[in-house]
């Protein structure tokens, strides 16, 4: 299940699906309307009522905020963080970005606008999509869904990766959510971290990366235990034997770091 972040909608995850569904996988992507946390919970969560069996449930931005508070759904065997805010208990995109370390990017959001957010259209391809085509990058500039303040100020009340297995994919380029925060959130999970040159869009730029990750959560915490999504073949979810391997790509799939 493809969860995607402030100011975007789910079809930016199209080539991700395409790469997960030739592979034989059932995907889902949410169109959580982003207007406040509590409503994209609750819209991720119904489409896990509706799955016939375990899901992995993918989280890109903000998405990642959604995963972690909805993650605790009794579906859910895994969470994969895609260039993502992966928020403890408390913490919010806000709490999150509120302190920058000197010298890192800071996102271009614009002052709130009747209590919806928009990224600056003039900064919007070097910051978030700076390897994404040019008329892509414009197109997806031009297309904002309104980011409901709400959303950004939602605090997470129990973060599921402390009781279900995560991966990460820091994407190296990304000036939205500096790569140090994205390492820093995704030891704290105890995440299994694959990282990535790639911009904040990576999951638009390389989405046969992005896939091959998603794909490595789905066969489990060990890698022994096979799932796909919607099957109902059930496997373990608790945080037995999580650990934290780093891999590094330059091509279209992960490589192992020894």
């Amino acid at each position: 299940m493809l969860v995607h972040g402030g100011v975007v909608d789910g079809s930016g995850w199209q080539g991700v699906y395409d790469h997960l569904s030739a592979d034989g996988y059932q995907v889902a992507v949410v169109q959580n309307p982003t207007l406040s946390l509590a409503g994209d919970v609750a819209a991720t969560r119904q489409i896990l009522d509706s799955l016939d069996g375990p899901a992995v449930l993918v989280g890109h931005s903000y998405g990642g905020v959604v995963i972690t508070e909805a993650g605790s759904h009794p579906g859910v065997a895994a969470l994969v963080y895609i260039a993502a805010f992966a928020p403890d208990k408390g913490e919010s995109v806000s709490s999150l970005i509120a302190d920058p370390p000197p010298g890192a990017p800071v996102p271009p959001i614009l002052p709130p606008q009747d209590g919806f957010l928009y990224l600056d259209r003039a900064r919007f391809a070097a910051s978030f999509a700076a390897d994404v085509p040019e008329k892509v990058a414009a197109f997806m500039a031009d297309s904002q869904v309104p980011w409901g303040v709400e959303a950004l100020e939602g605090a997470v009340s129990e973060p599921a990766w402390q009781t279900k297995p995560s991966w990460y994919l820091v994407a190296t380029d990304d000036r939205m959510i500096p790569p140090p925060a994205q390492r820093a959130m995704s030891e704290r999970a105890k995440a299994t971290v694959t990282e990535t040159p790639g911009s904040h869009a990576v999951y638009v730029s390389r989405p046969a990366v992005v896939a091959a990750v998603i794909a490595q959560a789905a066969t489990g915490p060990t890698g022994l235990v096979p799932f796909r999504y919607g099957r109902r073949k059930r496997c373990p979810t608790t945080a037995a034997g999580r650990g934290r391997s780093v891999r590094r790509t330059a091509g279209p799939g992960p490589r192992r770091q020894h």
